[in-house]
């Protein structure tokens, strides 16, 4: 079972939701798009341009998708449940989330992440460089891990390493 937290932080702040509301009182009906959903590349230019817009988002998306994540690993009926969280050196770490049993973060090289980000949200260089400027460094991340996948090798290896993992745990 995989509890995705970008999965939750989209539900968060999905159309009719609390999250939606409060995104919509702090940063004004700008960020919505013409279907009253928000406008996630709206969103991104002001929040990577301003520390305290980005701050503001993640302490209304933050908790939310914190209790979403706990409600669905502790729901779940397998063996384990692994709680995917991209940002979660970010956010606070085995602070903010202290249920869990283990970190593993899946490690690549920084030019790797400027590269899939690009990719991934269609952005410049530019602003791929400012979105991984607010994440926490690749050695704070490590130092959390109780478990790291190096994945920038092929995907044999990587799915080696996974089955290394899964089995373990």
């Amino acid at each position: 079972f995989v509890a995705d937290a970008d999965v939750a932080a989209r539900e968060a702040v999905a159309p009719g939701s609390e999250g939606l509301d409060e995104v919509v009182a702090v940063f004004g009906a700008d960020v919505l798009d013409a279907s009253g959903a928000l406008d996630r590349a709206a969103m991104r230019r002001i929040v990577f341009a301003d520390e305290a817009a980005r701050k503001r988002l993640e302490a209304i998306v933050h908790p939310r998708v914190r209790k979403a994540l706990r409600a669905a690993c502790e729901a779940a009926s397998s063996a384990y449940a692994i709680a995917a969280i991209p940002l979660l050196a970010e956010g606070g770490g085995r602070g903010a989330y202290p249920w869990l049993d283990r970190i593993l973060v899946i490690d690549v090289p920084r030019e790797t992440q400027v590269e899939r980000l690009m990719r991934r949200d269609g952005v410049d260089a530019a602003l791929a460089e400012k979105m991984l400027a607010a994440q926490s460094s690749r050695e704070r991340r490590l130092a959390i891990a109780d478990d790291v996948v190096v994945n920038d090798g092929s995907l044999q290896a990587l799915e080696a390493r996974v089955a290394e993992l899964h089995a373990g745990y």
